[in-house]
């Protein structure tokens, strides 16, 4: 078995104070949801600690009530979005629903129940929820540079993931198969590039999601093909 074999990172004042920026909104963010009872996370590199100038924030919500319930609930705290999408990236994986505020600040949720291969896909990359987020904690993930990246008090270790695959799944406690394939996912895009998605769908405003995705359902055999797998 190949030894792990990390770089330390020491976190400079800047970006400390970036880092603490991008939770306060991740936290402004999530707030609503949370007051509504609606369970959700944020993920990625604001959950790790490893965030940059330009990172984005996806408030991530695994186990959606009706997509109407959603919308209700922002505006009713007067958030305000700039567009929403349903994107599919595959037909084989779960569509979902983005509500953008700007470029870098969204709200995401399924439109179909997930497998337990997609769940786990957040624990890969690292997640937490609004309790974990007030109480400054931060968990371990993979980069998209497949570095798995370790808090420690004055930044993060980062380790190459290849060879370690096994060690990595634990650590994150998620299934090995998870890490495989995303180790093969993103070296296909360092490859090839990022390739376009399956279904690529934005609304318009009088438009609601869900009225939207039955009309994709309705004239896509891929989307009803996860809707009876799931039903």
């Amino acid at each position: 078995m190949k030894d792990m074999q990390g770089n330390s990172v020491t976190y400079s004042e800047k970006h400390w104070s970036t880092l603490s920026r991008l939770r306060t909104m991740s936290e402004s963010m999530m707030q609503p949801l949370v007051e509504a009872h609606i369970y959700c996370i944020v993920y990625g590199s604001i959950a790790r600690g490893d965030v940059t100038e330009t990172s984005d924030i996806d408030i991530y919500i695994p186990r959606p009530p009706s997509s109407t319930l959603i919308e209700a609930t922002l505006e009713s705290r007067d958030v305000r979005y700039s567009r929403r999408e349903i994107i599919q990236a595959t037909p084989s994986y779960a569509a979902k629903a983005y509500i953008y505020l700007d470029d870098l600040r969204s709200y995401s949720f399924p439109l179909v129940p997930l497998r337990p291969s997609e769940e786990e896909f957040t624990g890969f990359a690292g997640r937490i929820d609004y309790s974990q987020l007030s109480k400054d904690i931060r968990v371990p993930g993979v980069n998209k540079e497949l570095l798995l990246i370790e808090p420690i008090e004055d930044g993060h270790i980062e380790t190459s993931i290849h060879g370690i695959e096994g060690i990595v799944a634990k650590k994150l406690g998620v299934d090995t198969r998870i890490v495989h394939q995303r180790l093969r996912t993103l070296k296909r895009r360092e490859k090839v590039g990022r390739t376009g998605v399956y279904i690529k769908r934005e609304l318009a405003p009088s438009e609601s999601l869900g009225t939207v995705f039955n009309q994709l359902a309705k004239n896509d055999s891929a989307i009803r093909r996860r809707l009876r797998k799931n039903g």
